[in-house]
């Protein structure tokens, strides 16, 4: 599981897209811009590969607002997909 506490990558996706995996399942966050506003876009998809590698209908995405609060509600929706979607990240282990 992510830990809100010690996920601290906002800064760091101002700049950059932020990637990373956790048992079986990867993840990047961006910042982007939709309607003049800025939102923070998570996408996860299953390992092996990477997100340029890996086909667009096996990445899922969801959008949260671009601040401290969507970051601790994209934390929480990536270990809610990590639980209810176990099986298919356990595949590739």
């Amino acid at each position: 599981m992510i830990e809100k506490e010690k996920f601290h990558v906002l800064n760091y996706v101002k700049k950059e897209e932020y990637t990373g995996s956790m048992d079986g399942m990867r993840y990047m966050l961006r910042k982007k811009e939709e309607d003049g506003e800025m939102k923070l876009e998570v996408t996860i998809w299953p390992e092996p590969f990477g997100y340029a590698a890996t086909p667009e209908k096996r990445k899922q995405r969801m959008d949260f607002s671009f601040s401290q609060n969507g970051l601790e509600e994209a934390v929480d929706w990536m270990n809610d997909q990590y639980e209810g979607q176990k099986a298919l990240w356990d595949v590739v282990k």
